[in-house]
């Protein structure tokens, strides 16, 4: 019954045909998916295999890089991301990312959480606060940071840092969450909480994961695409990539032969 609910979940990222240069290198080779809506796409494969440049583009964040070039389509809800029209603020704020390593900003708390909302024009202090309390609540970090709102963001824990910064991409509710390897420079109890956290939120929001951590994309993760070299080698659903795997490449990476 499962599997019938996830093949009839709608795509809500449509990619065609994707290519990224960077000058001369071809980074991504012509990749085609459909990420699906409220589920965990795990993206895997060796250190330089593309998956983090394709998880960029996603929400055009390797526009900022100089000399990039992308041909073929992402369509986000059907609409194409790379079209002109498209308002790329707009965009990434309905597609918010986390990074490898927490970034808390030298602020409170508090204005950590509220910065997104405060920069799209929310200024009421009690519409504030309840952004504050639900995007905190979401990330799982509520109970342990109420008190101490105003206390610098820089005082919590690693583990405690990377929650926060989830709330801070919650905070401007977006559609869309891109994670970076999140949970890699945490300790093992920390990561244990990401997982748990990631888990719960895609009851709201459809999650693209990169991760090192082949275990940690079999927790978590409903669908698994294996990138090397640049090219998609295999997608499916994760049961299926873990344990009966069409390509002998993705055997050889999952049972750690290479990589």
């Amino acid at each position: 019954m499962e599997n019938q609910r996830r093949e009839q979940q709608p795509d809500k990222i449509t990619v065609e045909n994707l290519r990224v240069f960077y000058k001369d290198f071809e980074a991504l080779k012509g990749i085609t998916i459909g990420i699906k809506a409220n589920r965990v796409t795990a993206l895997i494969g060796p250190s330089g295999c593309g998956k983090s440049t394709f998880l960029r583009t996603l929400n055009r964040m390797n526009d900022l890089i100089e000399g990039v070039r992308v041909t073929g389509s992402i369509k986000l809800d059907g609409e194409d991301i790379y079209a002109p029209t498209c308002d790329v603020v707009d965009l990434r704020k309905r597609v918010g990312m986390v990074f490898q390593r927490p970034n808390p900003f030298p602020k409170s708390i508090f204005e950590n959480v509220v910065y997104g909302p405060r920069r799209y024009g929310i200024k009421n202090r009690v519409q504030l606060m309840e952004i504050c309390e639900r995007s905190l609540k979401q990330a799982a970090l509520w109970d342990e940071v109420k008190d101490r709102l105003h206390h610098s963001a820089l005082g919590l824990s690693g583990g405690q840092q990377q929650r926060l910064c989830i709330a801070r991409a919650l905070a401007v509710q977006p559609e869309v969450l891109l994670m970076d390897e999140p949970a890699s420079a945490l300790d093992p109890i920390s990561t244990a909480k990401i997982e748990d956290l990631i888990a719960d939120l895609k009851k709201d929001y459809t999650i693209v994961i990169v991760t090192h951590n082949m275990q940690q994309a079999g927790r978590v993760s409903d669908y698994t695409a294996f990138f090397l070299a640049g090219e998609l080698i295999e997608y499916g659903e994760t049961a299926t990539i873990f344990e009966r795997p069409s390509d002998p490449r993705t055997e050889d990476y999952i049972t750690g032969r290479f990589g």
